[in-house]
């Protein structure tokens, strides 16, 4: 399918699914991993090196990449990647340790928001010169778990919304949202992936506009409605939605009309983050795919062949080898196209993976 029949977001759907079956089918028949760079480079002089995917997607580990100081534990890694300005690198852990900050390095700087232990979703935005994090949180104190918080990059939280009313709910803990990610003119959509699958739109500053699909197969409506993300591949912004538990992503415009389905038969898609006109798309089921603009893969990384392993919280990382994931979660990318991805673990588990030029 073309970028234009995407755009028009109307005949094409069904070839799409077609392109997402038959390229999947396709590289199912790619081994993940190879033992050998394509070529000799400064970013894969030692052949020992871990690799994984394919062609110009190819990468390599960055072995103990994010390892810990003595005395600091993850807690757990069911949570978001993101990235500042500067080039620190964000990640959420379900414990005190709250957020990481790391340098492009690995080497831990700080910790923020050790108050809101669960972060499960992050994304970063600059408005009129400012930094902030739109962030949802699963566990907090015990008045304040499941909200939506904006944060500065210091974890100063400059603005929270928990459960409205007007769309059903009588407490602030009753929804369990997933994602939230600031729309082109500054209102806010948030999604109760863990609730009832709707998607949720707030002004800039908070207040209750509408609600969007809900718990359901057929088009428009959610089984997990778990990840967000405003796609710019396409002559308009559409809202990028992870609908994990129907296997798909699908595409709606920012007053909640559904586009179109995006891609079909992933592994359970968490989080998206782009490079360029390529989206990086995180699976729990022990994968990660990159998608070209007619969202078609053209690479499967990390791609784990111990299907005991997928999805399992409990696994321990030391058991799944360093080029593999067990249940891919929190994924970025950042703009030399190295990735970043945090396993769903119970004890934590993060993976740098950079790209190698071949």
């Amino acid at each position: 399918m073309s970028a234009d029949q995407h755009d028009r977001g109307l005949s094409g759907v069904n070839r799409r699914n077609f392109v997402a079956t038959a390229g999947a089918a396709a590289f199912a028949t790619m081994a993940p991993l190879r033992a050998e760079p394509q070529s000799s480079t400064a970013d894969c002089a030692a052949s020992t090196h871990q690799l994984t995917g394919n062609g110009v997607w190819t990468y390599r580990i960055v072995e103990d990449w994010g390892k810990l100081p003595a005395g600091v534990t993850f807690g757990g890694t069911h949570g978001a990647i993101t990235q500042d300005q500067s080039g620190h690198i964000y990640i959420s852990t379900q414990s005190d340790t709250g957020v990481l900050v790391y340098g492009s390095d690995g080497v831990l700087i700080r910790t923020i928001a050790k108050e809101f232990p669960e972060i499960h979703s992050m994304v970063h935005a600059v408005e009129a010169g400012d930094e902030y994090f739109y962030a949802t949180v699963q566990k907090g104190t015990a008045q304040a778990n499941w909200l939506f918080i904006k944060m500065k990059t210091d974890g100063t939280v400059v603005q929270r919304i928990t459960a409205p009313r007007e769309a059903g709910f009588n407490a602030p803990n009753e929804w369990r949202l997933t994602a939230a990610v600031p729309g082109p003119d500054g209102s806010i959509f948030i999604a109760n992936g863990y609730g009832d699958s709707r998607i949720f739109r707030f002004d800039r500053n908070g207040q209750y506009l509408a609600s969007y699909g809900g718990k359901g197969k057929t088009d428009g409506l959610f089984d997990c409605s778990h990840g967000l993300a405003v796609d710019h591949r396409y002559e308009q912004p559409l809202l990028l939605v992870c609908d994990r538990e129907n296997r798909r992503l699908c595409h709606f415009d920012f007053d909640g009309k559904f586009v179109g389905t995006v891609i079909q038969h992933l592994r359970r898609p968490c989080q998206v983050s782009f490079f360029g006109d390529y989206a990086v798309v995180s699976e729990l089921e022990g994968r990660v795919v990159i998608l070209d603009k007619d969202n078609s893969p053209v690479a499967f990384l990390g791609d784990n062949a111990l299907k005991a392993q997928w999805a399992n919280y409990d696994v321990d990382p030391r058991a799944i080898t360093s080029a593999s994931f067990s249940a891919a979660h929190g994924c970025f990318v950042d703009a030399s196209g190295n990735i970043y991805v945090s396993d769903w673990n119970r004890t934590g588990r993060i993976t740098k993976l950079a790209r190698v030029r071949v």
